[in-house]
């Protein structure tokens, strides 16, 4: 049986990863890498679980859905996020298939997303999706408003918010997003932090990343 790339692809994040964090004076366990698996199917993960990683993130609850149940079956221990935006409509399957969400943005999702966890009796793992960039095109809370935010979360919403999350623009320099970024989880008093992919996430190491997202650098590009 020969070796599948994506293993030797996920060995080498980690060894990225690692040497980030010792290089900012950090302890590499304290940065949790998310294998985003979106357009990938399961014969494309296998290799990965087999490896023995169980974080992993997907873009989309349906997509989610039609790999993961069965996934889960065969391999206990794996930890599922939502790395992509969520339409409230989606509340309910989100919350049965996620362990993590990392796009609260607005008050009608987390709303939404506080009800179906009371219904369901599960608690997630929450960050909030801030718009650092203020792109129109982009979900995310504006910079201005997190803070409010974070509060009625938190206070009147009662949910267990972890951290901050964000996408930097394309076009511009994402070490300047991430320090903004933590600067803003500080003041608001959260410690995670929900950044960095693919071609940033050491970068995103440096400033502090608790959760790197990160999909082509492990499963390649699709076709």
């Amino acid at each position: 049986m020969t070796s599948d790339p994506s293993t030797a692809n996920l060995a080498a994040v980690h060894a990225r990863i690692d040497a980030a964090a010792r290089e900012a004076k950090r302890d590499p366990a304290s940065v949790h890498l998310i294998a985003a698996t979106k357009t990938f199917g399961p014969e494309d993960i296998l290799p990965v679980l087999t490896a023995g990683h169980r974080m992993f993130g997907e873009n989309r609850v349906q997509e989610a859905k039609a790999k993961w149940p069965g996934l889960r079956e065969r391999y206990p221990g794996i930890e599922l996020h939502l790395i992509g935006p969520l339409q409230s409509n989606k509340s309910k399957e989100a919350v049965q298939l996620f362990d993590a969400i990392h796009t609260i943005d607005r008050p009608k999702i987390a709303e939404a997303i506080a009800a179906e966890m009371a219904r369901q009796g599960k608690r997630l793992q929450l960050f909030v999706q801030v718009n650092t960039g203020e792109e129109p095109q982009k979900a995310g809370i504006m910079p201005r408003e997190a803070a409010a935010f974070v509060r009625l979360c938190r206070e009147e919403l009662k949910l267990d918010i972890a951290g901050l999350m964000c996408i930097p623009p394309v076009d511009e320099e994402a070490a300047i997003h991430f320090a903004f970024l933590a600067k803003l989880a500080n003041d608001v008093g959260l410690s995670g932090l929900s950044m960095g992919m693919s071609a940033d996430f050491e970068t995103a190491v440096a400033f502090g990343a608790s959760h790197v997202r990160v999909g082509s650098q492990i499963f390649g590009h699709r076709a």
